[in-house]
């Protein structure tokens, strides 16, 4: 018997010689070693079948047929007679890699891979070899220069083994001097405002200024982004080189030169619109343009203008419009006509609408929302508005809806989601000097088992409160049009005179109109019982807080709502007008002051909240809101309104940085007396501070004001308030949580004051 290795050339050679002399034919083959293959697998992949002659060449070709398939380490063949006996030594397989100082979580997870090597591969150095170029490219890209590289591994087992890439990062190159030779019409802060790797600031160690960490990977990428922004600013004739980078590595600091070549500066000439689609009328879309005649050219307009004309074409059943921006430069005039040449396509209907990425929201609650159904013509307007409308509920984190063409006259859309937390514990609370310390807390679920009905379970406690309340939202019943909403609360207020004690519940029916409208009518009731306090004043006792009465309603909401997301809009505009009509009946008001009882009063309230955001005109994510509340309660001469009916404010929802309820028009013993008119408004500015976290930063300012109608011969005057101070808004996964950090403007003597409070759940 000899024995054949594919290392031992010599030896393999006087077999294989040996073989081919004896000339026989193959009466039997055998594997012995085989674990990734089958013995029939490895019969095919040998190519030598019983009853073949044995060569010298069939046998070389059959060995190195197996190393192709990349699993052995060394394989050999014996002969004894007509058996053919072929022993394989298999690589080692991959039962672990990991990769230290650099990447962690689902980063590291990412980059593991995107190596090329993974768990339960075969171990080939020629493999390692290339991982590690990878990573070191992957740093390059990143800026990180002479790093280094470790592989070590570990056996495990008689079978397997663990890789580890232990990796020491380079230093980062720093971008110390850009020379833009040529640039003249705009600075040098003008034109590296879109660059990846950006000059140095002084102090750039700085949140909000520059390190000029280079970004090798976008270097070749920056000399279109310079571009860009010199054709923002109307020169479309520039011309600018490619980056050189010069760089030190004994500092790491480099020099980067482009050489630019501006040319004239455009204004925008005639614009023109130019299309064969009957009923489309160009006319009035020309005058939404952004991009205006005799204005300087800017790209970025004009693209926003390509995209506004596909959405109104798009109305019209197009669903794959394309318009074309033929530009007509007049060098001696420094202008540029623009034709934007429409070709609409086809038109084309819906042919089915299919959802998907919903794991808790059922399929018709979605539906329920889009303005689209199978056989309906496409409309932008309306694929618009069904994303909005989606993102309104509050259900999901993301709604993305596009079209998959299937003929030339038909399309599905593809609607896909990712669900969000909506089954919350939401909690909120804050000090102030009048309630100490206060929590609220409520167990919430706006989106019960994926029905879209709205449940809440709530309560607050503090030194002062306790209260409890129930309720039932039904928006869509049995995924109709119409809403119903049932609610139960109990409440204990402890003022400083009285406490106030209520149990009250509701009910309402409603119908959506016009897609944003929304109106009901229901009916309440309240059972008050207030208790005075043993100190209180007999003014006091007979004017304000001997209320023990019931209370009986009907009222009616409107509501409007276009905004284009539940928790952070920013587009739209939400507006509510109430009215309710109360019939109050108890015995115990003095007829001396109030001769004609409790009576009758009509509450008007309403809010306006307006969102805009500024991404699409300064590519930042600036929303600025304005809000708006106002309540006023009208009665006959005479009738007596408790003060538990009456207006009070301060805290959250009308003017932050005071007690809640601890502002409102005072008798001069300083007794709170509640008014009966009320108005405050609110101006944001809101700015991204982690994309990745969900947080944002909103600066704010409040004004309020309280008043009261003359009910006695008291006169009282009127409360008005402001304050300002910033809000950090967190989408967290427990639901919206809002700090807020609120400094008093015109704070007097008696103001019960709070610097700050939180809340977490929806807010206005």
């Amino acid at each position: 018997m000899v024995k054949t290795t594919l290392f031992s050339k010599v030896i393999l050679s006087w077999v294989l010689i040996g073989s081919f002399l004896l000339a026989q034919k193959v009466t039997h083959i055998k594997f012995e070693g085989l674990a990734h293959l089958s013995s029939s697998s490895a019969k095919e992949i040998a190519g030598i079948r019983v009853g073949d002659t044995i060569t010298a060449e069939n046998i070389n070709e059959s060995i190195k047929n197996f190393f192709d398939q990349g699993y052995f380490k060394d394989v050999w063949v014996d002969q004894n007679g007509g058996t053919l006996v072929y022993h394989f030594k298999e690589k080692l397989a991959i039962s672990n890699v990991s990769i230290k100082g650099y990447g962690s979580g689902d980063d590291g997870k990412e980059l593991i891979a995107g190596i090329g090597v993974k768990k339960g591969d075969l171990y080939d150095e020629r493999r390692i070899k290339k991982a590690t170029k990878t990573l070191i490219a992957k740093l390059e890209a990143q800026g990180y220069y002479d790093s280094v590289v470790d592989v070590s591994t570990k056996k495990i087992g008689g079978n397997s083994m663990s890789i580890t890439f232990d990796v020491n990062k380079g230093e980062k190159i720093t971008v110390k001097k850009i020379n833009f030779v040529g640039a003249k019409a705009l600075s040098k802060d003008e034109i590296q405002v879109d660059i990846a790797s950006k000059e140095a600031d002084s102090l750039g160690w700085m949140p909000w200024r520059n390190n000029g960490e280079a970004s090798v990977s976008q270097l070749e990428y920056d000399t279109h982004r310079v571009r860009n922004t010199y054709m923002e600013k109307g020169y479309l004739d520039v011309t600018v080189s490619k980056p050189l980078m010069r760089v030190d590595f004994g500092s790491y600091n480099a020099e980067v030169d482009y050489k630019i070549v501006e040319g004239v500066q455009y204004r925008v000439g005639k614009i023109t619109l130019t299309h064969n689609i009957a009923g489309f009328k160009s006319a009035g879309l020309k005058d939404d343009l952004i991009l205006k005649e005799g204005k300087v050219f800017n790209v970025k307009r004009m693209r926003k203008d390509i995209a506004n004309i596909e959405a109104e074409v798009g109305n019209f059943g197009f669903a794959y419009v394309k318009v074309s921006p033929q530009m007509n430069k007049n060098t001696s005039a420094k202008t540029v006509d623009l034709n934007y040449v429409i070709q609409p396509g086809q038109s084309v209907t819906i042919k089915d609408v299919i959802i998907a990425g919903n794991t808790a929201t059922k399929d018709r609650v979605i539906r329920r929302y889009i303005y689209l159904a199978p056989g309906d013509k496409f409309n932008t307007k309306d694929l618009k508005d069904s994303k909005a409308a989606l993102g309104r509920t509050g259900f999901f984190e993301k709604v993305d809806i596009q079209s998959q063409r299937i003929s030339e006259h038909e399309i599905n859309l593809l609607v896909n989601v990712i669900e969000a937390s909506t089954g919350t514990i939401s909690a909120g609370g804050g000090y102030g000097s009048y309630e100490g310390l206060m929590v609220n807390a409520s167990i919430s679920d706006k989106n019960l088992f994926g029905s879209g009905i709205n449940t809440t379970l709530g309560f607050e406690i503090s030194q002062i409160a306790t209260n409890y309340n129930l309720s039932f939202v039904n928006p869509k019943v049995w995924d109709s049009m119409y809403s119903m909403s049932l609610s139960f609360y109990k409440k204990d207020y402890e003022y400083i005179d009285y406490t106030q004690d209520q149990l009250g519940a509701s009910a309402s029916v409603g119908r959506e109109f016009y897609r944003y409208f929304h109106a009901s009518v229901g009916v309440g009731y309240v059972d008050n019982q207030s208790t005075i306090n043993e100190n209180a004043e007999n003014i006091v006792q007979d004017f304000l807080y001997n209320d023990q009465y019931k209370k009986t309603s009907v009222f009616t909401n409107i509501s409007y709502n276009n905004t284009d997301d539940y928790y952070v809009p920013r587009e739209g505009m939400k507006a509510t007008i109430n009215f309710e009509y109360a019939q109050l009946d108890g015995d115990d008001v003095d007829l001396t002051l109030f001769p004609d009882g409790y009576g009758q009063f009509l509450k008007t309230s309403g809010k306006v909240g307006v969102y805009y955001g500024m991404e699409d005109l300064i590519d930042y994510d600036l929303i600025f809101r304005a809000k708006g509340r106002f309540t006023y309660i009208s009665r006959n001469d005479g009738e007596k309104i408790p003060t538990a009916e009456k207006l009070f404010m301060g805290g959250v929802g009308s003017v932050r940085g005071y007690d809640p309820y601890s502002l409102s028009p005072s008798l001069v013993s300083g007794d709170l007396v509640g008014g009966t008119s009320r108005a405050s408004g609110s101006l944001e500015a809101s700015i991204p501070l982690s994309e990745a976290a969900k947080m944002r930063l909103a600066f704010f300012y409040d004004y309020g004001v309280v008043s009261l109608d003359s009910e006695i011969n008291i006169a009282v005057d009127s409360v008005a308030r402001s304050s300002t101070g910033v809000v950090l808004e967190w989408q967290s996964a427990f639901g919206p949580i809002n700090l807020i950090f609120a400094y008093p403007l015109d704070e007097e003597e008696g103001d019960h004051t709070s610097t700050f409070e939180f809340s977490m759940g929806s807010k206005f």
